[in-house]
This record gives C-alpha cells, structure tokens and sequence, in this order.
C-alpha cells in the first residue's frame, strides 16, 4: 500500500471513528446528564465492561490478530480465503456462544471478581443485573469484529469503520425515548446495547458478502489453518488478557471509592476520542498492509508504510495530548457537567483526563508498533511485553492505592502504556531497515513536537483569557469553540510552516480517498 493510499486508508477509518466517537460524547453526556456519577453508574460501568473485556480478549485482541495477516496472505495469493472465512466464523461463534452461556449462569461470580468493592452494597446487585442483559453483546460484536477483520484485510475501511457509528445511535435514541416517556433511563440504555449489537453484525455481514466474501454458518471444522490459527491466536489472546487485567486491577482499586469508576469510564471517554481516531485507524490499516508488502518481500514499502503510520500517529496524538494535559477542566466542565453531575464531579474527571494524557502517545505507538509483529505472525513477544507492562500497572496501582487513593488506577495506567511502548520498540530492532522509522519521520518529529509545544502555550493564553466565560451558562459553549478553535488553527498553521504537516500531504490523501 502506496503511503498516499495508506494515509487515504486512514482518513476513510478516521472520520468513522471520529463520527463514533462525538456521537460517543454525546452518549456519555446523556449518561452523565440522566444517570449521573453514582451506584447506578458504577453498576453501569462494571457491567458494561465485562462484555467489552471479553470482546477485546477474543476478536479485537486475540482473533484479529491471527486471522488477518493470515487471511490477508489467503487473499493476495491464490488459496481459497473464502473457505478459511467460514471456518474462522463458525470456530468463534461455538466459542463465544459457550463463553456467553457461562456467563450469564455465574454472572455473580463474575462481578465478585472485577468489582470487589461492590459486594454488601447496592451495586452488586445492580451490577449482576445489568450484566446479563448487556453480556449477549460479545457475541454479536466478536463476530462483527471477523467481517470487520475481511472488509479490512480487502481494502473496504468504509462499512467496519461505520459499524461502532450504530450503538451510539442505538443508544442515544433509546435513553431520550426513556426520559421523554418517564421509564427508567438504565434500562432503556441497557436494552439497546445487544440490539445496536445485532445491527452492527447485520451491517458488516452484508458489506462482506458484498465484497464476493460469502459466510454462512455451520458445522466447526478442525483444520491444519485453524491449528495455526489458534497457535499464533493464544499469546495474543494472553497479551490481551494482561491489557484487561491491568483495566481489571484499576477497577478494584477504584470499585472500593463511590463514583469513582464513573469518573474513570468518564475520562477514558474523553481520551479514547484522539487514541480511535489515530491510534486505532492507523493501526487497522496498516497490519493488512505490512502483511501484504512482506509477502511480497517489498522491504522499501513496508518501511515507507510503518514510517508513515508512526508520523500522521504523532502529528495528530502530540498536540492531542498537549490539550488534554494543558485545557482538560474546560474540556469535562463543558462537555460533562449538567444534570446529576456537579462541578466536584468535573474536577475528579479532569484530573484523570490530564493523567491519561501524558500516556496518550504511548497508547497510540503501541498500535503502530504492534502491526510489526503481527503481521509476521509473531504474537508471542508482544505478549512477554504486555506481561512486563501488567505487572508495573499492578504494583503502581495497588501500591500507590494506599496513599493517594482511586486516582492511583490512572497513574499505573499511564506509566505501564510507556513501559509497553518502549518495549515494543526495544524488541522490533531486530527486524531491520523494516521496522526502523525513516528520514522523513525523524526531519519531522522534532517540528510536530515544537507545533504541539507552541499550540500548548496558546491554549493556556487562551483559557486565561476566556476563563470567566465558562462558568456561564449558555456561553461556556462559545467559550469552548473558541479554545478549541485557537488550538487547532495554531497547531496547523505552525505545522505547515516549520514542515511538520504539510497541508499538500492532506490534500493529495483527501484527493485519494475521494
């Protein structure tokens, strides 16, 4: 993939995710607005997690990993891809279909093991509750995560990158239907999730049937493809598992804290917008493409494709982070506190969002990295990383829990994401000229750096300047734009012209895509 086409590629998954994640933002202000930080949050939160946890394990996680580069390889060579889809398919389903049947039967024992502080108090129950209506979602979106993985490894971003787009929807439209009609909000919400679920699935099912990928569901068959599958599918799977164990540990940490966990789910809302747009778009572009430039054993542009990956990463996640670090009170104050969410709950928000912003870079190098890996099928490293990266989260967030509290999830949070990053770095070195950034990303890291260093100063100006606006109703909106719109235009006018992000680069990827 051509570095144009590469960037065109991540600007077609960018702006769905981008649409995903403002309507994300949308989503949790209602949630904030209607339910509130509280025992009906929290519950909400440790819930909704657990679905999520066990997607990430196996499809995101785990699956994508093994199944794309191989699928990719089926695709550009001459084996029968379509055949693999199948198997792929029905092999997951059977797995997920009996994870979710377990679940919802020890659904208690589920809830004691990631929220601990919850037991003999109201959100157990809640918690347990809710669980098993929003658990069925895992299986709807594990098997969307294969389409996903097809449509992608083909080169069709458009449809996978617009399926998330449907649960916020689902889910907006549900919550205002309940406060319109009197209901209770939770259920509305909780109801809607394995729905958008089914949707989602629908959606890409469709648009890779579409793409000549035809699945249809069967008898699992063991198989010499599925054997290597599940070889490289296991390590990944245990990489995962220690992302979710350190998600796991600052859970149980925050869980023994009323509201913490909603001001955490909060600010990992927040930072998610820059880490899915970038970070996440960059990475499912480019682990089909390494896949597909080292089979052919074209060395020159799969280094051209990491480079380029690594450098549109930085020139959007830097000032990103500068924000969220510089400017978060403006951003939670406005964005968040209405309704049941009060001006102390913004502050507790705020303060994890410029934690999680100092580990924004990290978080988004990690995929860029991660693709160097498996794109050889190699997922064992990663997962020997990820281990390292699990126990200092454990020992940062347990050990700091004693003396600053729930916050302590944040900061092991963001010192593990380093120690991952640097990790994933220290072991690609090995790979050679391949895995090695080129000129142009080094001319250009230290402009998106000072671009990003001179935008933090602006915005700080500018909060100082348009502080008092914000504690006014109404106004705090324009007051808002108004910061982010100095951000954005000194970042992009400085960046254009010390070189760090030519506007002709953005012009050629737009004409591209278009």
């Amino acid at each position: 993939m051509k570095p144009i086409r590469l960037m065109a590629g991540f600007l077609t998954v960018g702006f769905w995710t981008l649409a995903s994640r403002v309507l994300g933002f949308v989503r949790e202000v209602l949630i904030l607005a209607y339910i509130g930080p509280g025992p009906v949050m929290d519950a909400f939160v440790a819930a909704f997690r657990l679905p999520n946890m066990f997607r990430r394990f196996f499809a995101e996680g785990a699956f994508n990993a093994a199944f794309v580069p191989m699928f990719s390889k089926k695709y550009e060579g001459e084996e029968d891809p379509q055949q693999f889809a199948r198997d792929a398919f029905n092999g997951l389903a059977l797995v997920v279909l009996a994870l979710t049947g377990l679940a919802m039967v020890f659904m208690p024992a589920l809830v004691w093991a990631t929220a601990e502080g919850f037991v003999d108090d109201e959100r157990f129950e809640l918690t347990v509750g809710y669980g098993r209506i929003v658990f069925p979602y895992i299986l709807f979106m594990s098997l969307a995560a294969l389409f996903s993985g097809i449509l992608n490894a083909t080169g069709r971003f458009a449809a996978a990158a617009a399926a998330p787009v449907l649960l916020n929807i689902f889910v907006i439209v549900a919550m205002i239907v309940g406060a319109q009609t009197g209901g209770p909000v939770i259920l509305w919400l909780l109801w809607a999730i394995p729905l958008a679920g089914i949707a989602q699935l629908a959606l890409v099912w469709g648009a890779a049937r579409k793409a000549g990928i035809s699945v249809v569901p069967g008898r699992p068959r063991w198989t010499p493809d599925m054997k290597r599958m599940i070889v490289v599918a296991v390590p990944a799977a245990l990489a995962s598992g220690v992302l979710q164990v350190n998600l796991l540990v600052g859970q149980l940490v925050a869980s023994s804290t009323p509201g913490a966990l909603s001001w955490l789910y909060a600010a990992d809302r927040l930072y998610q917008l820059p880490l899915g747009v970038v970070g996440i778009a960059v990475g499912v572009v480019l682990l089909p493409s390494l896949s597909r430039h080292l089979k052919s054993g074209d060395d020159a542009a799969s280094r051209a494709a990491f480079s380029r990956a690594g450098e549109i990463s930085l020139a959007l996640t830097l000032p990103a982070a500068v924000a969220l670090v510089v400017v978060p009170l403006p951003l939670v104050s406005v964005l968040y506190e209405r309704g049941q969410t009060t001006s102390d709950d913004s502050a507790a928000i705020a303060v994890v969002v410029a934690i999680y912003g100092l580990g924004l870079p990290a978080f988004v190098m990690q995929k860029v990295l991660q693709p160097l890996f498996f794109a050889r099928e190699d997922t064992r490293r990663p997962f020997h990383y990820a281990a390292v990266a699990m126990v200092v989260n454990a020992v940062l967030a347990v050990g700091l829990s004693f003396v600053i509290g729930w916050i302590a999830a944040a900061i092991a949070a963001t010192a593990a994401a380093w120690v991952q990053m640097w990790l994933l770095l220290w072991g690609a070195r090995d790979m050679g000229p391949v895995a090695r950034f080129d000129a142009r990303f080094r001319r250009r890291l230290w402009r998106i750096g000072l671009a990003s260093a001179l935008m933090g100063a602006v915005l700080w100006g500018a909060m100082l300047v348009l502080g008092p606006l914000f504690g006014m109703d109404g106004v705090r909106y324009v007051a808002l734009a108004l910061l982010i719109g100095a951000g954005i235009t000194s970042y992009f006018t400085v960046a254009h012209l010390i070189g760090a992000l030519p506007m002709s680069d953005i012009r050629q990827a737009l004409r591209r895509r278009a």
